[in-house]
């Protein structure tokens, strides 16, 4: 009675928290036609169809009946150990016929005598890019009938339930990365296949043709860096950039092969570099009335090309009203440079105006925003601007005849006591 108490607290608390396992996701299945026409020519034409993934046991009846069910049942791999407790809705999902020729047949470990494979691949992408898995399909059947076309695939029919097997399976936990100048990073794979040693060739490339790493487990050939060879006899292919750069952006391929299967994952790696911001003038510029000045805002440094640079003007006072303060007012004289590119492949890029001061604009604040897609915030650098009258000639004049009439008295005043001081020598009796 205590253990049927225990099992029913445990059923209700995995029904409050969404306790479960996925059992099932609909896919797009992307099935090939063969057809030869008039010249003999052989043309594979691609045709979307309705398709799902579930996970059980032979016998289990399709889900969604007016699909192409894929039922997965108990193998070596465990679908479920890799996408954990997604919810089906979270996962977008692809299968595709394998692209191996048909009529090769591979005995495969594990499969019965005079048995068939066809193939198929499938992709599962967490729409959150939390994670994204790949792997190959093993479907027994028999052998193809000796009158079926040459590079024909065995046809599916609507509704039809296949009994499936996971032979190889890939997974990243790092579909997209983002990362400034300067990181070291690590882009996340792990295989597996349903059998102990096979022959297996992993690779990694970038932009889908630029070789990075491979290793032939038959040969222990190795090509290429990146890789931990005690880690990848494990099944971990994890690729670590030791210092990111600028050309380091792009699709990163993992993949693994046995023959005659292929499997890959792309792996997107943005980077992004932010501005360094920066002004010509003190956080206070004092200008007389009527000099101008070219005010500079730099934003140096960033990566990729795309920044917005913006120069506001207002009064701190006015705009400490808590009632009908006035919004900030953007400068329409603003003008941009050209982009620089730097040698780090980064961008450099200036917006400046010429400042004509006026007694009207001391006190104001000038404000100049930078906006990027590698900023949280956009970055902000201000001056206050201190307007000086200009010195009148008047003043200059007045104060001039001032000195110059005390200099004239200074002079006359130490003549006469010069001279004064003459004849009182003179006078003297020896």
């Amino acid at each position: 009675m205590c253990l049927l108490r225990i099992l029913t607290l445990f059923l209700f608390l995995c029904t409050g928290v969404h306790c479960h396992t996925l059992s099932w996701v609909s896919c797009k299945f992307s099935d090939h036609q063969v057809l030869i026409n008039n010249e003999g020519v052989r043309d594979v034409q691609h045709q979307e169809r309705a398709g799902m993934l579930q996970l059980g046991h032979r016998g289990d009846a399709p889900l969604n009946p007016n699909a192409i069910t894929f039922l997965i049942t108990e193998s070596k791999l465990n679908l479920q150990s890799y996408v954990k407790d997604v919810e089906a809705d979270h996962l977008d999902c692809a299968i595709h016929r394998s692209i191996t020729d048909p009529h090769i047949h591979v005995n495969w470990p594990g499969q019965k005598s005079r048995q068939y494979n066809s193939w198929f691949s499938f992709t599962l992408t967490h729409k959150e890019s939390l994670f994204a898995v790949s792997g190959i399909l093993r479907y027994p059947t028999e052998p193809p009938p000796e009158e079926q076309a040459a590079h024909s695939w065995p046809v599916i029919e609507d509704r039809q339930t296949l009994f499936t097997t996971v032979a190889m399976i890939l997974k990243t936990q790092t579909p997209f990365v983002t990362s400034g100048v300067g990181f070291r990073k690590k882009l996340h794979c792990q295989f597996a296949v349903d059998h102990k040693r096979p022959n297996v060739t992993a690779q990694w490339n970038h932009q889908h043709h630029k070789a990075l790493f491979s290793h032939a487990s038959h040969t222990g050939k190795t090509q290429g860096t990146g890789v931990d060879l005690k880690n990848l006899a494990g099944g971990d292919l994890s690729y670590t950039l030791p210092f990111t750069k600028v050309v380091h952006a792009g699709t990163y391929t993992c993949s693994a092969s046995v023959v005659p299967l292929f499997a890959k994952l792309d792996i997107s790696l943005e980077i992004q570099e932010s501005p360094q911001v920066s002004l010509n003038v003190a956080p206070t510029l004092t200008l007389q009335e009527g000099e101008e000045k070219k005010v500079v805002c730099e934003a140096e440094n960033y990566y990729p090309l795309d920044v917005l640079i913006v120069w506001h003007e207002r009064d701190p006072e006015v705009s400490a009203q808590r009632v009908g303060a006035p919004l900030p007012k953007e400068l329409k004289n603003v003008l941009l440079s050209s982009h620089k590119h730097n040698t780090d492949k980064t961008f450099s890029l200036s917006g400046f105006f010429y400042l004509q001061a006026s007694i009207a604009q001391s006190g104001r604040q000038f404000t100049c925003t930078v906006s990027h897609q590698s900023l949280r915030m956009p970055i902000k650098k201000s001056f206050i601007l201190i307007v000086e009258e200009p010195t009148s000639w008047v003043f200059l004049l007045t104060v001039g005849s001032v000195i110059v009439l005390l200099l004239l008295i200074l002079f006359f005043t130490l003549r006469y006591f010069c001279q004064a001081r003459k004849r009182l020598v003179e006078k003297k009796p020896y």
